[in-house]
């Protein structure tokens, strides 16, 4: 191991353990000092080792200690993994400030901000555990203990009033998937010399197709519980909404990830999923994003609604590592490469993102009481600064140039074109119906998360809330960290993409900054087949501004086609937030221009007759969504439970009251059937327990007649 990473990864443990003992010695009042000082170094700590890594270009590991019969516990950082450390400290960063600043503000409450303290440093040592690991061994105990933290830390306040059935679900499904997950490991392992990483790729390449399925699916599916695919994601709504509101960012701004980590771990590294196993991975993210963002659009609680928008998410992100386990199963590793490039750039978005809106949702439900929508209203005048850090949220999240998620998702959405080098055909209709859907889910993402700020923080407050609590001073820093960040991955694309280029280049067989971040200045074997006159317009567009800048390569972005699709895809952020800015100034002056002139004289404004706009009469969250739930209504089949209606003299209908029990489509078309088959088995086999001993004698008569037709059948 490098003597900077190594040290820093080792300072990195020290300063989390520090931070356990530190918030067990120290009081109320010292834990969210604790907090911030020792949880942002360990975060700058987590960066550091990450940084270091990318920066040589070369893996680094070590050997902790050697357990007779089962191999040696090794740490082992490569490319992959620093790339998901690299995400988790910065978030880690901001929600250390964060959480210490809420506590702060809750500081009666004892007992459980200790608690919280040390559990969330014990946390974040797990979560690098497991993204350091190189060993299978040392994986699955990191993975356990981040599972068992996870749970603890959403019902750390054992005082409060929420649900905890959401965490013991949460632990039931971690557990499920982590016996999948183990029984996929043990499945490489058992052609493997031990346990390490290095000779389960051995291993890995030697299995067999119907191993290699078995492998894949319990893997995905493993691992898909943390990740929230659907169908193995009911627990995540249900858990993000009870978790506190300073777990709540690093819920789903690391732990999230570590499901996309496993999948990309076990099937892309350890063994190479063929391109069945990308098929149903594309398909699965696509319908995992339409289903999430469906329910995201709907729903009137803001953590809920953030959930079910980390569900969409993680569907975009493993429908982009789908299509590159397809492409690398066609021998396309360039479209491999942009596939895999796209699924670490939306997982490092989402990441930024999700945790700023989760944060901004727990400053709003301090400061009002209350986090339904149709209540809300008006937030932008009582707290400004909370206001801009949550808008550009929710444009980022909306894919919203020139903010980091139009990026990802333009990439994504290239992705899907680029099945058109592919020679099956059957493979491109899937490409193209996942495409579709993918761009429907985008749509509603922006339906979605206007509806989101314009009912929280525009408008006239709706509900009898009050403002009792505004953050202040360092309450704010961490959304604006955030804010910035979104912004810079935003409009700096070349720049990421070489970074994120270390990890995609040895799993795609191919380096996306020849094949997407052209130097169009030079003749090169990437950018040959383009014509030389396109090349020098680009030049003379400014194309090259930033080269020699490491690790710039221009600030233009281009996919290149092959024969069959010759089309060519460009964007440059960097230059559109210049262009938004000009049009902007060029719009100030015109207005000034044409209105100089012009005296202002203020009147009332005729409301139809009302002399004041009541908040019952203004537009809601629930309004808003709802022709979306009209038109989806195949999906979500609410049942009507309750139906009043208020009348005048029998005949004239002054209001309808009607409440609504809507039924997850995963709970209806899954979790239902199964219970019902369970309590009918259940009902059988109570029934035989009669007492009758002649039926018992013929019970056992007819299993050994069963095990003798068995053994001869076989």
């Amino acid at each position: 191991m490098s003597q900077l990473a190594g040290s820093s990864l080792i300072a990195f443990f020290v300063v989390c353990a520090a931070g356990v003992v530190l918030s067990a010695l120290f009081g109320r009042t010292r834990v969210p000092a604790v907090l911030a000082s020792a949880g942002a170094l360990a975060a700058v700590l987590m960066v550091l080792t990450s940084a270091t890594v990318l920066i040589d270009g070369q893996p680094c590991g070590a050997t902790l200690w050697t357990l007779n019969g089962f191999g040696s516990f090794t740490i082992h950082l490569d490319a992959l993994s620093s790339i998901f450390l690299l995400i988790s400290g910065i978030v880690s960063f901001s929600a250390s400030l964060f959480a210490a600043s809420f506590l702060k503000r809750h500081a009666h409450v004892a007992h459980p901000a200790v608690r919280y303290s040390i559990l969330y440093f014990a946390l974040m040592a797990s979560v690098a555990l497991i993204l350091v690991a190189g060993d299978t061994l040392l994986f699955l105990i990191s993975w356990e203990c981040m599972s068992i933290l996870s749970f603890l830390l959403i019902n750390y306040d054992l005082s409060s009033q929420s649900d905890k059935s959401a965490g013991y679900i949460m632990l039931a499904m971690s557990e499920a998937g982590f016996l999948a997950v183990a029984v996929a490991f043990l499945l490489v392992a058992r052609s493997a010399t031990d346990f390490s990483f290095s000779a389960l790729r051995i291993a890995g390449a030697t299995l067999t197709p119907q191993t290699l399925w078995t492998v894949f699916l319990l893997g995905f599916f493993g691992f898909g519980v943390k990740a929230g695919l659907i169908p193995v994601n009911f627990w995540l709504p249900r858990s993000y909404t009870a978790a506190p509101s300073v777990f709540v960012p690093i819920f789903a701004g690391v732990t999230l990830n570590l499901g996309f980590y496993g999948i990309l771990r076990l099937n892309a590294d350890l063994m190479h999923a063929g391109y069945g196993a990308g098929l149903v991975a594309l398909i699965t993210g696509s319908v995992t994003a339409l289903v999430g963002i469906l329910y995201a659009t709907t729903d009137g609680d803001m953590k809920t609604m953030l959930a079910h928008s980390s569900i969409e998410n993680a569907g975009i992100i493993v429908a982009a590592l789908g299509a590159f386990l397809v492409f690398r199963a066609f021998g396309e590793p360039v479209a491999a490469a942009l596939a895999l490039s796209a699924t670490l750039y939306h997982m490092v978005n989402h990441s930024v993102y999700k945790t700023l809106l989760f944060e901004g949702a727990g400053h709003v439900e301090a400061a009002t009481g209350t986090r339904e929508m149709d209540q809300l209203g008006g937030l932008a005048r009582l707290l400004p600064g909370l206001s801009i850090v949550f808008l550009v949220g929710c444009l980022a999240i909306s894919a919203v140039p020139p903010f980091n998620g139009f990026v990802s998702e333009w990439m994504t959405l290239q992705t899907m074109l680029r099945s058109a080098v592919l020679a099956s055909t059957s493979v491109r209709i899937v490409f193209a119906l996942c495409g579709a859907a993918l761009a429907l889910t985008a749509a509603l993402a922006v339906t979605c998360f206007v509806k989101t700020y314009a009912m929280n923080f525009l408008g006239i407050r709706r509900g009898p809330w009050e403002l009792r609590a505004v953050p202040k001073g360092r309450g704010k820093f961490p959304m604006g960290f955030l804010a910035v960040v979104c912004l810079l991955l935003g409009i700096l694309p070349t720049y990421v993409l070489p970074i994120l280029n270390q990890g995609v280049e040895p799993l795609a067989g191919a380096s996306i900054t020849s094949a997407l971040v052209q130097p169009f200045f030079t003749a090169t074997p990437a950018n040959a087949q383009l014509p030389p006159g396109f090349l020098q317009d680009f030049h003379n567009l400014g194309a090259q501004a930033g080269r020699g800048l490491i690790p710039g390569r221009g600030l233009v972005v281009l996919l290149r086609g092959g024969e069959a699709n010759p089309v060519v895809f460009a964007m440059s952020p960097s230059y559109s937030i210049v262009a938004l800015v000009v049009l902007f100034v060029l719009a100030w002056f015109g207005l000034r221009r044409l209105t100089r002139q012009r005296t202002l004289t203020r009147r009332p404004v005729w409301a139809g007759g009302i002399p004041r706009l009541l908040p019952l009469l203004t537009y809601t969250g629930t309004g808003f969504s709802n022709p979306v739930r009209v038109v989806f209504q195949a999906i979500f089949r609410p049942n009507i439970v309750e139906d009043t209606r208020q009348t005048v003299a029998v005949h004239f209908r002054t209001a309808i009251h009607r409440q609504r029990e809507e039924t997850h489509v995963v709970d209806r078309l899954l979790l239902r059937p199964v219970g019902v088959a369970v309590q009918g088995i259940a009902a059988f086999l109570a029934g035989m327990h009669h007492g009758r001993l002649n039926a018992y004698i013929g019970y056992v008569l007819a299993f050994l007649l069963l095990v003798l037709f068995l053994y001869r059948g076989g």
